[in-house]
């Protein structure tokens, strides 16, 4: 009855919504014109988003983020730093404005606005609109991309968990540079969403570089830590726990997640940014190998994007959606689902952590 009505409704709507007639009243009348714009400024911002995507990717090539840190520069030098004419710099510097990556001083010179200081201080996300470029050639054709069922070029970045599970330090460098640059928000999200002071051993699974590790270690005191990955990876976080004094505060242990099993012996495990980069099965038999691994109690924190998260719906299905498509493996899910795969793995009880950016990380804790 209800979806009756609701299916009733959305057809009134939209045949309102429609008509070229009401459009021109609603843009005209005082009281809908307020709404009429933003809802004008919404659909032109749908159309345009690869253009700014572009404006933003070009401003960072060009290295105007970095050059404008010290202060403010000049057109002229931010051309001559980028190779760009005056006319060509004074064109990404206007479309930079309306994004609000910089604002415009007296006598040609330029600033760093508030969303471009805010870039400057957030270098994941610096590392993430680079390798943008490989998702934006699998979505040249994106109907394409959904024949074949996804992987592409992006697909081809993270060859190294492919057939063999195993990989070499050439092929992990750069996935794994990336995902350890692009790793401190989330990071800083889960740990502000959990007590893991609250456990003696934790192992952090699919832990790559050791980032989130790292981050553990420097903001909780008291459990032991471990991180788990391919040999390679591993390898690759033994020498940096090294180089930051920590190699007696956590192991690294190599291995195959899916395949398992996973060292025991630790009453947390943490899986972070993994769930959702696997398939449905894989992604249970993951699940499975983590509750075999943990004693009766032990408990998994699952913090990764989520599906439908409060105030964030379009970074799930439709960012992820496609980027994970492009990657030929994982879909977002939502926290509802994380919790019925959990308990269909084994464990007695899980729930959803609220963090204070869902648009990041959603956190669900399960126990065994």
């Amino acid at each position: 009855m209800i979806d009756g009505w609701r299916e009733g409704f959305i057809a009134r709507r939209n045949r309102v919504l429609t008509s070229p007639r009401f459009q021109r009243f609603a843009a005209r009348f005082w009281l809908t014109r307020p709404v009429a714009r933003s809802k004008a400024s919404a659909l032109f911002d749908l159309v345009a988003g690869f253009v700014y995507s572009q404006t933003l990717a070009a401003f960072l090539e060009a290295g105007m983020l970095d050059c404008l840190a010290a202060g403010p520069r000049s057109a002229g030098d931010l051309a001559e730093r980028a190779d760009l004419p005056i006319e060509g710099a004074e064109r990404l510097l206007r479309a930079a404005a309306t994004l609000d990556l910089v604002e415009p001083l007296a006598g040609n010179r330029w600033v760093l606005g508030s969303t471009g200081a805010a870039l400057l201080g957030n270098r994941g996300i610096v590392e993430m609109v680079a390798h943008h470029r490989l998702l934006y050639a699998d979505l040249a054709d994106p109907l394409a991309l959904l024949r074949k069922g996804g992987g592409g070029t992006l697909g081809a970045y993270w060859h190294y968990a492919g057939a063999s599970g195993q990989g070499d330090a050439a092929e992990v460098a750069a996935y794994s540079a990336l995902m350890a640059a692009s790793q401190p928000l989330v990071a800083d999200q889960v740990i502000d969403a959990y007590r893991f002071d609250r456990h003696a051993r934790i192992l952090d699974v699919g832990g790559g570089e050791g980032a989130f590790a790292l981050s553990l270690a420097r903001r909780v005191a008291g459990p032991k830590l471990a991180m788990f990955d391919l040999p390679a990876v591993a390898e690759r976080a033994t020498a940096r726990f090294a180089a930051a004094g920590m190699a007696d505060r956590i192991a690294s242990h190599g291995g195959d997640f899916i395949a398992g099993p996973l060292p025991s012996g630790h009453d947390c495990v943490s899986l972070i940014r993994i769930l959702h980069d696997h398939d449905d099965a894989p992604a249970m038999q993951l699940l499975r190998n983590i509750h075999a691994a943990l004693p009766p109690g032990g408990r998994l924190v699952i913090g990764e994007p989520m599906a439908d998260a409060a105030g964030a719906r379009r970074m799930g299905d439709a960012y992820f959606g496609w980027y994970l498509l492009a990657m030929g493996s994982g879909r977002p899910r939502t926290a509802e689902t994380i919790v019925a795969m959990t308990k269909a793995a084994g464990f007695k009880e899980s729930w959803a952590v609220p963090t204070a950016l869902p648009l990041t990380t959603g956190v669900v804790v399960s126990q065994s």
